[in-house]
């Protein structure tokens, strides 16, 4: 598929693809700077009279329009620095003259200016988790990105006013989490122009230190205190201390830094598909190329563990990813995934929130006789197989089909002493991710879980407990939660947060090639209670788009769901009688509509086990898999050889028979 500037709703044509440099995705640098300029042009359309605003269509954010007009004009005010800092200050569209006007509408009343109905100071100002406080990271990072070309041409009253506006973000507390990144970077900025005092060097002493308590080693960062694990340790975590490092020029901050990111990208570069698609899973997926953040830094800084013709070729991958199926509409990144997709966001998303996606343009900060740009693309390492993210609790499966999976043990983002009552997020609480499927939303049949049925109820995954990872194996446990969701069994609404004392559901998997054996133990849980098991759902834009067929090995209740070039396979091996397809008609991010693979049985002291398979629909039919239980041990017969699981108190064992 060739890119069409037109049909995206874009004034500049694009560059004819080059193939002989670029043969894996026809993109070079002419063509990210097209894009980028295109994006910055189309945005231009919704300034405010000032330029200080800008106000793209949709559906507000809770933090107001006003915010939302910031927001718009923060982030692509970024793009904007990125793009002529690469260009080392050619700017033949005026992207800066642009911005500089807002800039200096949005700021003159943080130093008694004139009131409009544009300042900035008066949205909320930047009050203690405040979206504006975000936005400020975007201006300092724009700015510094920029300086020569914008900052240092404006006279000092602009210059005051700026920075007394900036300064409120060193004063109010962020939100517990990356939050702490944003006066990090603004107290760098300052700091740089001389406008630095006791707030912004306690400021970014504070953001550095947190950043090592949040290190959990392998390059992997928590979001904060809890175990929250997902694209924001890229797009943030990673991206923010090496960029800014980068831009101050301290070599031992981007020695530290630069170093985990590359330790980073040998566990996250994996999960990202063959076709470009990055996983699904976390919030803000909205910000879609925000997640090359970190493979792109890493280039820019010479981190990437790869050569510079597979790395362009990941980030360009991605980028057409996105681009040929539906993010752009009208010349704007719209709210969603591919088209728009409203479980893809969060309550803090507004129309601007997807240009968040313009730190995976980072790329352009590399002049075009670099050899990021100059390099013949390669295709991407072949990286089939298992890998084991021990510290985060997640394995990673890939197939030569190009899907990556991610079976999830060890995220919630759940916060230390937060209530674990309510339903579960689909986008945390989920036993495995792909980049293919999306999980269903919270008002639908979960997919991917594991479900015990209480007094009507159905019980709900919140704080995950790591148990452990082996070379191709993953367990967790969690505290069953009932939050009054249909289920099992029809029952009325009950209230949240009842929970069973002492209850615990153990949940291991095991991989090998495709497949997927899932080995679920209760503890706590009386002999009797109903257990339901589902796989991966796989949607289409109509019901049409998918058929289902029953499993046809005697005294197996598996079944089979084929679709969007997918096929989702499940049978239920031991403890499991029955199977069914469950509908799910809110869809997932990848089609309109959905069904869900399911296997129920009953807990009466032994293990239950499930073989679940996930593949292209050019993988042909699933090799056999069987198990046997012996109470809490279980033989598992895989392609690959025999495996025995077995429970020793809490903690599974996994060997090869």
């Amino acid at each position: 598929m060739t890119l069409d500037a037109t049909a995206l709703g874009w004034d500049l044509p694009l560059p004819a693809e080059d193939r002989r440099l670029s043969p894996v995705t026809g993109l070079g640098r002419e063509h990210w700077g097209q894009i980028a300029d295109n994006l910055l042009l189309a945005v231009r359309r919704y300034a405010s009279a000032e330029g200080a605003q800008l106000d793209l269509p949709g559906r507000p954010s809770r933090s107001g329009a006003l915010s939302d007009g910031l927001e718009g004009w923060a982030r692509t005010f970024a793009l904007a620095a990125i793009r002529v800092r690469g260009d080392v200050g050619a700017d033949p569209h005026g992207h800066l003259a642009f911005y500089r006007r807002g800039l200096v509408a949005g700021t003159r009343h943080a130093t008694g200016g004139p009131r409009t109905d544009e300042s900035w100071q008066d949205i909320r100002s930047i009050a203690d988790a405040g979206q504006p406080m975000v936005e400020s990271a975007s201006v300092a990072l724009g700015l510094h990105l920029s300086r020569p070309w914008l900052w240092d041409t404006l006279d000092p009253g602009e210059q005051d006013g700026v920075a007394a506006w900036l300064h409120d973000a060193l004063t109010h507390d962020p939100a517990p989490n990356n939050w702490y990144l944003f006066p990090m970077m603004v107290a760098g900025f300052l700091e740089d122009v001389g406008r630095g005092d006791a707030a912004s060097a306690a400021s970014y002493r504070h953001g550095l230190e947190l950043i090592e308590h949040w290190y959990d080693g392998d390059g992997w960062y928590r979001d904060g205190d809890g175990r929250a694990y997902d694209h924001y340790i890229g797009w943030i975590m990673h991206f923010y201390p090496v960029l800014q490092s980068w831009i101050r020029q301290d070599q031992e901050l981007l020695d530290r830094y630069g170093d985990r990111l590359a330790a980073f990208l040998t566990t996250y570069l994996p999960t990202f598909d063959d076709n470009g698609a990055p996983l699904y899973q976390g919030r803000s997926l909205t910000y879609r190329t925000a997640a090359l953040a970190a493979p792109a830094i890493a280039s820019v800084t010479g981190r990437h563990p790869w050569s510079p013709g597979a790395a362009r070729a990941l980030t360009s991958r991605t980028l057409r990813y996105f681009l040929e199926r539906g993010s752009v509409e009208r010349g704007l990144f719209g709210l969603g995934w591919h088209g728009p997709h409203d479980a893809s966001l969060q309550p803090y998303s507004g129309p601007a929130s997807p240009y968040w996606a313009v730190h995976g343009f980072a790329g352009l900060l590399l002049p075009p006789d670099h050899e990021y740009w100059t390099a013949t693309e390669e295709a991407p390492p072949a990286q089939d197989g298992t890998l084991a993210i021990r510290g985060v609790g997640w394995l990673v499966q890939r197939t030569p089909d190009g899907l990556a999976r991610v079976h999830n043990h060890g995220s919630d983002h759940l916060h230390p002493g937060a209530a674990e009552d309510g339903p579960a997020d689909p986008l945390y609480a989920r036993l495995a991710y792909s980049t293919r499927t999306g999980p269903t939303t919270a008002s639908n049949v979960a997919d991917n879980s594991v479900e015990i049925e209480h007094d009507g109820r159905v019980s709900a995954r919140r704080r995950v407990h790591p148990l452990g990872t082996g070379e191709d194996w993953a367990a967790s446990a969690w505290r069953p939660r009932f939050p009054g969701t249909a289920g099992l069994a029809a029952g009325p609404p009950r209230s949240p947060g009842a929970h069973l004392p002492a209850a615990w559901v153990d949940t291991l998997v095991l991989t090998d090639g495709a497949h997927e054996v899932r080995v679920v133990r209760l503890r706590g849980i009386r002999p009797g209670t109903p257990v339901r098991l589902t796989g991966w759902a796989l949607a289409a834009e109509e019901p049409g788009g998918l058929t289902t067929a029953l499993a046809d090995a005697p005294g197996v209740a598996g079944l089979t769901i084929t679709g969007g070039g997918l096929v989702s396979h499940l049978a239920g091996l031991c403890g499991f009688d029955d199977g069914e397809v469950l509908r799910a008609p809110a869809g997932t991010a990848y089609g309109r509509w959905a069904l869900v693979p399911a296997v129920t049985g009953t807990w009466h002291g032994s293990l239950l086990v499930a073989h679940v398979r996930l593949s292209d629909g050019e993988a042909g039919a699933p090799d056999v898999v069987g198990a046997t239980v012996d109470g809490l041990s279980a033989r598992i017969s895989l392609p690959g050889g025999e495996r025995v699981v077995r429970w020793s108190d809490e903690v599974p064992v996994v060997e090869r028979a």
